[in-house]
């Protein structure tokens, strides 16, 4: 009983009535973070991207939340 409440509130369901992952606002955020950073550098690859961004989480500590999206790009784009 107990682990059906935990799991339950880690997740939500929208007005349309369709399941919402906690992550999914994350996904959003890295997706459009990778546009970004897709846009200021044509010459490399998105798998480069997404590499520099994994190891800009890697050299933070594991972690990129509380970073704002443009100190994330800025970092990244130093990576790259």
């Amino acid at each position: 009983e107990n682990s059906l409440q935990k799991t339950s509130t880690c997740s939500s369901v929208n007005p349309s009535g369709v399941f919402v992952s906690p992550y999914a606002l994350n996904l959003s955020s890295f997706t459009k973070l990778i546009k970004r950073l897709q846009e200021r550098h044509p010459e490399f690859s998105k798998q480069e991207i997404v590499e520099a961004v994994q190891e800009l989480r890697k050299i933070n500590k594991g972690v990129l939340s509380g970073l704002a999206i443009s100190s994330i790009e800025e970092k990244t784009s130093a990576i790259l």
